[in-house]
């Protein structure tokens, strides 16, 4: 069968599909040396995963809607909207405390790195016929994904995905992640017979779109369940969804258009340009990271002694997660696949 490539099969394997094989493969392998990197290199484990990889990634959004001209017009009332629904949903939630706040967003970001990975399994099957495999594959990426938060929602984890406590509310739920996990058993189950039969009966083999699922199943299942470390969930986390997110947005909003304004960034037309795309992303990442540590967290960096009243925090934090709110809720429009 003729393979669904987003790009081509090189670029794809390298800088979408890989990156959760590669980083799961390093665990393993320099596991030991990982955990001292935690405890001496916190700043510079801080630095690459969450500002040059995760805060990143979410700006590189502003190459498919903010940066480009048409887009823009084209849905100003979108793009304008959201950013300002993201201030004052973050805000409204802020009153009823900063736990509650930071458990809404842990769960809205959950739900993003969730559809991501099934977005991704969508359009590794867009030349596949819709029916019952379709549908099969959407349960068997939700369960790769759900089933290992589920286990995070009832077991004592080493690690969070904002604050600490943001899930503990969750443990006041019926526990029943007995049922859960054989639930989860034999969905793998069925992915795996369903898959032999497809290779036996039709002699096909989706490459990146079992990729994809393979590579959800173990960076969410190693990363989640099991392991229990701050470093490794951050190290799969990040790398597995952020990576291929930037690289979707290089590959489809500049490599393959012809816009002016864009188009110079791309490696074909400008040896420079791939580089120049990443220090955009990096320096508005570490623009944004470095208000939140000097006003807010003050874990990395301290360059002074800025203390805002419990009154300020109430603004400033929802203010500063508006780019991340507005990601989160866009995604849910810019990748749809407009009805023809």
């Amino acid at each position: 069968m003729k393979q669904p490539w987003i790009d081509n099969a090189k670029t794809d394997f390298w800088a979408i599909l890989a990156p959760p094989f590669l980083v799961l493969f390093i665990v393993f392998v320099f596991q030991e040396k990982l955990m001292e990197i935690q405890e001496e290199y916190s700043f510079f484990t801080w630095l690459f995963l969450i500002v040059f990889v995760d805060v990143a990634h979410v700006y590189s959004t502003l190459f498919k809607t903010y940066f480009v001209k048409e887009e823009f017009k084209r849905r100003k009332l979108l793009y304008l909207g959201i950013p300002a629904i993201s201030l004052v949903l973050g805000i409204l939630l802020f009153q009823f405390g900063s736990l509650t706040f930071w458990s809404v967003l842990a769960l809205v970001a959950v739900f993003h790195f969730i559809r991501q990975q099934y977005g991704f399994m969508r359009i590794y099957s867009r030349f596949e016929p819709k029916g019952f495999g379709k549908k099969l594959d959407g349960l068997i990426i939700y369960s790769a994904t759900i089933y290992p938060m589920i286990f995070w929602f009832f077991t004592p984890r080493k690690f969070t995905w904002f604050v600490e406590n943001e899930f503990n509310w969750m443990q006041n739920l019926p526990n029943l992640l007995p049922v859960f996990t054989g639930i989860y058993l034999l969905i793998i189950a069925v992915y795996v017979i369903k898959t032999c039969y497809e290779i036996i009966k039709f002699k096909t083999f989706n490459i990146p779109k079992n990729a994809v699922i393979i590579g959800t199943f173990l960076s969410w299942y190693f990363g989640i369940v099991y392991f229990n470390s701050d470093l490794i969930f951050t190290f799969l986390n990040v790398i597995s969804h952020g990576i291929p997110y930037i690289s979707l947005i290089y590959i489809r909003e500049i490599k393959q258009k012809d816009r002016n304004y864009l188009k110079n960034l791309s490696v074909y037309k400008s040896s420079f340009g791939i580089l120049l795309f990443v220090l955009i992303l990096f320096s508005i990442a570490f623009f944004e990271e470095f208000l939140w540590e000097i006003l807010v967290w003050k874990e990395n960096i301290s360059v002074s002694n800025i203390s805002l009243s419990e009154n300020w925090q109430m603004l400033l934090v929802p203010l500063l997660t508006v780019p991340q709110l507005t990601h989160y809720l866009l995604d849910g429009f810019i990748w749809r696949t407009p009805k023809k």
